[in-house]
């Protein structure tokens, strides 16, 4: 009983922020730096609730790989500086590294170029019993090559299928393909990590202020800065025609850390708690062998 009301709570929780179907969504009715009640004093109880959720989730991923039987792929998109990586590293600090694959995805390479859009991340869709997260994704062709069209150029398409529909086709193939997923055995999760751009503004010049963060950023940062409306209205007509009830987008206030990752992991939680996972029951022969095997380790008679 307690674990049911756990979970209804945890799903009460991250409704506001999951988008199952696209058709009224506008991003602007989301608020970066909402923080679901909390105030900056309620901050100690908000990461203490996060520690209880990690723990919850190495749980729930022990018997995902034990059960294998379901894959789960988690996307995140976000602006830079919204915390992918910070979030991603909070939240799956208590799961088994064995049952967890992470792929962060930069610009295609010759070989990319090669293949169709979905080539790349395709290859590398977790197995079964795994979560697979994917740091960027096949939606940076919808969003990155949208907002810089000549990318477009470089992907060797017959000019002829380059045509003013091309932004729909990609969504309905994407949406095809999550579909596809679905219905093999994988539970989707979608995140876009919502930073405002103020706060945008100023995890940048912490980046140039702190020599420690010198490092995390280039001068094409400053640049695609300049694009943030154009990155903006790609956000918004991807989450619209892409949120589906199988593949559900979470808009995930970034502003403050502490309450984006906690937002993540409830996330995560709710979605390996709908399938009521178990370890595998052994068989009678199964059970057999193992008392079999118990009697030999009790007799402390090597053979």
């Amino acid at each position: 009983m307690a674990d049911k009301i756990t979970a209804k709570k945890i799903a009460k929780f991250i409704k506001p922020y999951g988008v199952t179907k696209g058709k009224k969504f506008h991003l602007k009715d989301f608020d970066p730096g909402d923080t679901g009640g909390y105030s900056s004093e309620e901050k100690p109880r908000a990461k203490a609730l996060l520690q209880q959720g990690i723990a919850m989730l190495s749980d729930l991923q022990e018997r995902l790989y034990a059960q294998d039987q379901w894959g789960v792929l988690l996307i995140f998109q976000a602006m830079d500086a919204a915390g992918k990586d910070g979030a991603i590293k909070h939240v799956m600090s208590g799961v088994n590294p064995q049952g967890c694959q992470i792929y962060s995805f930069k610009g295609p390479s010759p070989e990319d170029l090669d293949h169709d859009f979905l080539w790349r991340t395709t290859r590398c869709l977790p197995e079964r019993g795994r979560i697979g997260i994917f740091n960027r994704s096949y939606y940076e062709e919808v969003l990155v090559v949208r907002v810089h069209p000549e990318l477009l150029e470089k992907q060797k398409l017959p000019p002829e299928l380059v045509s003013k529909n091309i932004w729909e086709e990609r969504y309905e193939d994407i949406n095809n393909f999550e579909r596809y997923l679905s219905r093999n055995g994988y539970v989707i999760r979608k995140f876009f990590l919502h930073l405002s751009n103020k706060e945008q503004k100023k995890r940048f010049l912490s980046r140039l202020d702190e020599p420690e963060k010198n490092w995390k950023f280039s001068s094409a940062d400053a640049r695609e800065r300049q694009r943030w409306d154009d990155y903006m209205e790609a956000y918004d007509g991807m989450i619209r025609q892409t949120a589906t009830p199988h593949a559900p987008w979470h808009i995930v206030p970034a502003d403050n850390k502490w309450f984006s990752r906690l937002v993540v992991a409830a996330v995560i939680v709710d979605a390996l708690q709908e399938l009521d996972l178990q370890f595998p029951k052994l068989d009678a022969e199964k059970r057999k062998d193992l008392q079999a095997a118990r009697q030999m380790l009790e007799s402390g008679k090597p053979r």
